[in-house]
């Protein structure tokens, strides 16, 4: 059921959406105005993932979740990183986790 317009459960459901909007588009191969890979940081993929970031910070003290980037105290994503392993993540066959999961 979407909320109706100008409710407050609209509001979040389109700030949320309007804050995704450029991870959704994100082509992991596209070379920033820098010329760097493109990075997000922990609570854009736990918005993304729609997962906390302590459990994102689990995962990864566990060795299964994307792998990470140090930028001084910060921890950053390569785009490329996340989609390589939600990749890895994707049923072979429906309704069976991957191998090793």
């Amino acid at each position: 059921m979407i909320p109706e317009t100008g409710t407050e459960s609209h509001r979040l459901v389109r700030t949320r959406a309007v804050r995704l909007a450029h991870l959704l588009g994100m082509d992991s191969t596209t070379i920033t105005v820098s010329g760097l890979a493109p990075l997000i940081s922990i609570e854009e993929l736990s918005e993304y993932l729609n997962v906390p970031t302590r459990t994102l910070h689990d995962w990864r003290l566990a060795g299964r979740g994307p792998r990470a980037v140090h930028v001084g105290r910060q921890l950053r994503y390569f785009v490329a990183d996340v989609n390589e392993w939600l990749q890895q993540q994707r049923e072979e066959v429906t309704g069976r986790a991957p191998e090793g999961r």
